[in-house]
């Protein structure tokens, strides 16, 4: 699977709801990882680092509200856009899931077309990127769809790792990530990189946005990572 294929994680008790919504979501090209509760999906969260979540609020152990109230005060996961799905139709209990921090909320029975808009939405917001957007940082553009990147005038050669990091930090400039970071977005948690490996592909992201002249935009933090800007 490729690092850059964005991940969605289904939190749903039904067997069949959950398998239909996994068979639509990796039609539409994403990776999908599955749970059948709130405590696995909680671990999941820790396991896959998902770009979006799909949580059904019914469920067994811990419910869809309490996962998503967990998910939401943690610094590491309150970015992570979440879909709240529920049979739930009264407004009361739509603001409950908004107000719990669910970035969307989906009243059952739904339309999967409708569904699958909306989860694309969400990653465009949270990875312009992986859902085929054009990047631009100051003179830099990042054509995700035709995979092209341009320098003021220059098209830049780059290869499909460069790509990648490039694509990370132009998503959200002036964040700072760190090496293991990197390697999670970048090459994927399930392969074993180096930690230098990171500094090999940085040093030549950034022989490749500086050969036609032009200041480094990428920024080396030490004893932290890297950033752009």
């Amino acid at each position: 699977m490729p690092a850059d294929q964005p991940r969605v994680l289904v939190v749903e008790d039904e067997p069949a709801q959950r398998e239909v919504l996994a068979y639509n979501l990796e039609a539409e090209g994403f990776a999908v990882s599955r749970a059948v509760d709130g405590e696995e999906a909680l671990l999941l969260v820790e396991e896959v680092a998902p770009d979006i979540i799909v949580l059904d609020w019914m469920m067994p152990k811990l419910s869809g509200i309490e996962v998503c109230r967990r998910l939401k005060i943690r610094s590491e996961t309150r970015d992570i856009p979440v879909i709240m799905l529920s049979a739930r139709s009264e407004d009361v209990d739509r603001v409950r899931g908004l107000e719990t921090g669910a970035d969307d909320y989906v009243v059952k029975p739904y339309s999967v077309i409708e569904l699958m808009a909306r989860v694309r939405g969400q990653l465009r917001r949270v990875r312009p990127a992986a859902a085929g957007e054009r990047l631009e940082y100051q003179d830099i553009v990042l054509d995700a769809t035709s995979h092209r990147v341009n320098r003021g005038e220059h098209e830049l050669k780059l290869g499909p790792t460069e790509f990648r990091l490039l694509s990370t930090f132009m998503e959200k400039p002036g964040r700072v990530f760190s090496r293991d970071q990197l390697l999670d977005l970048v090459w994927g948690r399930d392969i074993y990189v180096d930690t230098r490996t990171v500094d090999v592909h940085i040093g030549r992201l950034r022989k490749a946005l500086t050969q036609y002249g032009g200041s480094d935009p990428l920024r080396t933090v030490r004893g932290a990572g890297y950033a752009l800007g």
